[in-house]
């Protein structure tokens, strides 16, 4: 089983929403031609309420100490094995809401983790799940190359497997714009309508999600054939545990 979650970043069920949609069907597709059963789950910081890490350290136990919906995103991001984040351009990149609960996973999981190495080690694990970013904005040149980066650097420190889709649409992540038309349904009356980018935005999409989708199985595959070795390693310890 291949669990794949995708986050939507938007605080408005839109643009963000349709792309992401689109990709989470392509990764049931994926699972279906590469001999894998994938369930796919929806989830968005459509109005929940996040607040941003305060730095306080009391997440050294694993258990961030903020009260809100933090913790319901945590548990599904650590059971995924592949994350697609769709995300408005926000400032020329992620919207506080989504970036409030990066911050939080990345700090929160030294501690919950801790235990499994050296006391003296200050370190993560390699989860090896893949991310791949889905971004779009109101502008060709609104941030998406900048958001995207952002997502790669977020997989890289968290041990997982930054993913892209196909070239020439794709090079780091899926980018697509409204072209200037603010509403929350541009993308989606767009690619109806068969305009160009929008169609680029939609087969980048789904082949972000065919990709991520199959690069899990292969290392699913290789984990489990390198198991034994993986095991003696605390630091594959969460990727383990899932295959």
């Amino acid at each position: 089983m291949i669990k794949v979650l995708g986050i939507s970043g938007s605080p408005r069920d839109g643009n963000s929403k349709y792309l992401l949609e689109k990709a989470l069907d392509s990764a049931k597709a994926a699972g279906i031609a590469f001999g894998q059963e994938v369930s796919t789950e929806y989830w968005s910081v459509r109005g929940k309420k996040l607040s941003g890490c305060v730095a306080c350290s009391a997440c050294t136990d694993g258990v961030c100490i903020i009260k809100d919906d933090y913790q319901e995103i945590s548990e599904k991001w650590l059971a995924a094995d592949v994350v697609l984040y769709s995300i408005p351009v926000y400032h020329m990149g992620i919207p506080a809401q989504l970036k409030a609960v990066i911050d939080r996973i990345g700090n929160s999981l030294f501690g919950q983790y801790a235990s499994i190495f050296p006391p003296d080690a200050i370190t993560l694990p390699k989860s090896l799940k893949t991310i791949g970013c889905i971004t779009q904005g109101a502008h060709i040149f609104a941030g998406q190359e900048h958001t995207i980066t952002d997502i790669v650097n977020h997989a890289i420190i968290m041990g997982c497997i930054p993913v892209a889709g196909d070239m020439w649409e794709s090079y780091t992540g899926a980018g697509g714009w409204t072209c200037k038309d603010m509403s929350k349904d541009a993308i989606a009356n767009q690619y109806e309508a068969g305009e160009r980018d929008a169609l680029i935005a939609v087969k980048a999409s789904e082949a972000l999600a065919r990709r991520a989708v199959e690069i899990s199985a292969i290392l699913k595959s290789g984990g489990a054939a390198l198991k034994q070795t993986l095991e003696k390693q605390p630091i594959y310890k969460p990727f383990i545990e899932k295959i």
